[in-house]
């Protein structure tokens, strides 16, 4: 009985001739009207042929039978290759509307671009391609549309990280705010986080608006609420950097020490480690030149010259007939820290032209040609010169902090070899001076007074790096752990380093790929060391990456924007600062259905 009810459940060849069915995805289908059969026996099967198509089809033979069964049959696969074909051509669709709404995030362009895209579009479709003009009609474009693909895209790319999170062995927080152009106070979160392969991720973790006021403790809870919301435990936690506002760095009332004290209160075993961004101590170390007076008369020049649309024309003229080499000199802009030494450059090698051309409007140009006033005009310019090579260094994202505090320490050793160069009268690493001592006397060129500067310029280094001299022994781990002095490294790793100092494979591994990537070659079976290695891994030396971003959200949120909501601005930052993630369009293309925007209507 089993065998008997084994059989009349599977489908047989014979019963397409007799019945006109087939057999697809394991459900038998009546070729004629397309209906399933949910129980594949004879007799349902017989049933349906009986009472729906019988009469129709009675009169076949056979062989007619089965050249209709072959013809319905091809008729059934074109049909689903047409369902195919167009539910593909929807996903695309879809796919390709994630794709340019990330593209206008990513160039913080506004979302009705999408619609004058999408015009652009079907422009260029109807020269190149008129018989694809369906398939980008479909495209949906719209500013609503687009509106919604980016928070899509944003969401993605917090579940990517909040799932890589889980993973994290050590991470570290870099913390800023910064007014957007309604006023609003933008806190920004940035997470970098060190897996147990010793990968690294960088990425922003919180964007907060904050409508009120900006005190420690509020800082403190916007953060608190952006490593809870992550599911990340404090006693992971390892670094924490900032721009050393008050509101940051206070002891007690700070997001420092507020910080520290929830760390003690989650009972976490590791000490915080704390540093002032090395790009914003590194321009605050320009300040103890005290050449003030020599800025503010260049940037009073610049400012005639430029302030002024009549002045500027002929500037730029006076400078072509001259056969110059430079057509214009640049505007100075505090924040932007390398626009210092542009604009002194400039003027140094422009100061002839300068004083000719303010000589035609009647201004007195004594200062500017004195001895004393060009000398230090080009000492400014030499040593601005070096300090914007030393920022250069230290920006870019994912740079580890034992290579920018390598940095550091090297223009820290470059300054006082300047320093014993100029007290011997040999400025060879100062072009300017080298220029301008050429033109008058020895005697009168002040090497003493710039050595002098110099050394308080040294000093000011030592002074602001100390927290970083005193990490020195564990930078040392990370960056050349073959060169440590096994007796002065802490003693939870003395064994393991030993074992490792003493592994000729390792050493070979370090000198091929360098000490970036050598962590990740550490074996398992020195898991102090992996520890120790991300840890240092996950520090943050710089605010570099939310300079960035507030400069990314500057060009977001213009004064023609101001209506922007808080979360499609987070959404758009999210998606433009993204470097270790990537939205994953096919999983969000898979949730959405097609749906086609219109193109002389906006939402």
């Amino acid at each position: 009985m089993a065998k008997r009810k084994a059989e009349n459940r599977s489908f047989l060849d014979k019963w397409e001739a007799e019945y006109l069915f087939t057999y697809v995805k394991d459900k038998p289908v009546c070729l004629v009207c397309g209906v399933n059969v949910a129980v594949s026996k004879e007799y349902n099967i017989r049933r349906h042929y009986e009472t729906k198509h019988h009469d129709k089809y009675k009169d076949l033979d056979m062989t007619q039978r089965s050249q209709k069964v072959e013809e319905m049959k091809r008729s059934l696969v074109s049909q689903q290759n047409m369902f195919k074909k167009a539910t593909s051509q929807s996903e695309a669709a879809v796919k390709a509307s994630y794709i340019v709404a990330a593209e206008i995030a990513k160039s913080a362009r506004p979302f009705n671009e999408g619609e004058f895209m999408k015009k652009c579009m079907m422009k260029v479709c109807d020269l190149v391609c008129p018989e694809k003009k369906q398939a980008f009609s479909n495209v949906s474009l719209s500013r609503n549309t687009v509106a919604d693909r980016t928070c899509d895209l944003a969401t993605n790319l917090y579940d990517q990280l909040m799932e890589k999170g889980k993973d994290f062995v050590a991470f570290s927080l870099a913390v800023d705010e910064s007014c957007d152009a309604s006023d609003t106070a933008q806190l920004s979160v940035f997470i970098r986080g060190v897996d147990s392969n010793l990968c690294v991720t960088e990425e922003l973790l919180g964007f907060k608006s904050m409508h009120g006021t900006t005190t420690g403790k509020e800082i403190f809870e916007e953060v608190s609420k952006c490593v809870t919301e992550i599911k990340l435990p404090w006693d992971k936690l390892v670094g924490l950097t900032t721009d050393g506002a008050p509101a940051m760095c206070g002891k007690k009332s700070g997001l420092v020490g507020m910080v520290r004290e929830k760390m003690r209160e989650e009972n976490c075993a590791g000490e915080l480690t704390v540093y002032h961004c090395i790009i914003h101590q590194e321009a605050l170390c320009a300040k103890a030149l005290k050449m003030e007076h020599v800025m503010t008369t260049v940037t009073q020049v610049v400012n005639f010259i430029r302030a002024k649309g009549l002045n500027h024309r002929q500037f730029k003229s006076f400078l072509e007939e001259c056969g110059s080499e430079y057509a214009d000199v640049p505007y100075h802009t505090e924040v932007r820290w390398l626009s210092r030494g542009k604009v002194l450059n400039r003027c140094f090698e422009l100061r002839e032209e300068i004083c000719q051309f303010l000589e035609t409007k009647g201004k007195d140009t004594a200062e500017l040609r004195e001895q004393k006033f060009l000398c230090e005009l080009a000492f400014l310019c030499d040593i601005s010169s070096h300090l914007d090579a030393l920022n250069l260094q230290l920006q870019g994202r994912g740079r580890i902090i034992t290579d920018m505090y390598a940095a550091v320490r090297a223009f820290k050793t470059k300054l006082c070899l300047w320093e014993n160069q100029m007290l011997q009268g040999n400025p060879c690493h100062f072009p300017c001076c080298q220029s301008i001592k050429a033109q008058i006397s020895t005697a009168v060129f002040p090497c003493a007074q710039f050595a002098e500067k110099l050394s308080v310029l040294a000093a000011e280094f030592s002074r602001r790096f100390a927290d970083f001299d005193a990490q020195k022994c564990k930078f040392e781990l990370l960056s050349n752990p073959f060169a440590v002095d096994v007796e002065n490294a802490p003693t939870n790793i003395q064994m393991e380093l030993i074992e490792l100092q003493c592994n000729d494979t390792l050493k070979s591994k370090y000198d091929a790929v360098g000490a970036a990537q050598f962590p990740r070659f550490i074996p398992d079976t020195m898991p102090q060391l992996r520890t120790q290695a991300a840890q240092m891994l996950s520090m943050f030396g710089s605010t570099y990456l939310y300079e960035q971003l507030f400069s990314s959200m500057k060009m977001t949120k213009t004064t023609h924007r101001r209506r922007l909501t808080d979360e499609h601005l987070r959404s758009i930052l999210r998606i433009s600062s993204a470097q270790s993630l990537s939205p994953d369009i096919d999983e969000l293309a898979s949730k959405k259905r097609c749906q086609v925007s219109g193109l002389g209507t906006s939402d």
